[in-house]
């Protein structure tokens, strides 16, 4: 029988999400081109809690739009704010941390379907 993977890091054009089991308290990382943000555990929960739960909203919210609306829709827990504005089939992702760190990101529309994929396969190895 294999161990775990302890430590994952996926990418794209414009994206990267990992997570190391290992590590003692940012076990999360989350980027973009040009910058990257380490997560604690809970953060990275519900990043990928907030924004699978956005982009379900999004597609259902799609069937009442018509095709040249945008939206936006927010999504937040104590931890952290998420926004995503754009058409239902490309959107962008923002991000805030509302921690002691303040610190934000965002995916264009390009990287964020793929970023919302990898999210979906986040801890299955």
């Amino acid at each position: 029988m294999g161990q775990a993977v302890a430590r994952t890091i996926k990418s794209g054009d414009g994206w990267r999400i990992g997570w190391d089991n290992e590590a003692n308290l940012y076990r999360g990382l989350v980027g973009g081109t040009q910058w990257a943000l380490e997560l604690t555990q809970a953060e990275l929960d519900d990043f990928r809690r907030l924004a699978l739960r956005l982009d379900a909203e999004i597609h259902q919210i799609a069937k009442e739009l018509m095709d040249s609306e945008k939206l936006t829709c927010e999504a937040e827990s104590d931890l952290l704010w998420l926004e995503a504005y754009g058409y239902p089939h490309s959107y962008s992702l923002h991000l805030m941390l509302l921690t002691g760190r303040q610190c934000e990101g965002e995916w264009t529309e390009s990287a964020t379907g793929e970023l919302i994929q990898a999210l979906q396969t986040l801890y299955v190895f």
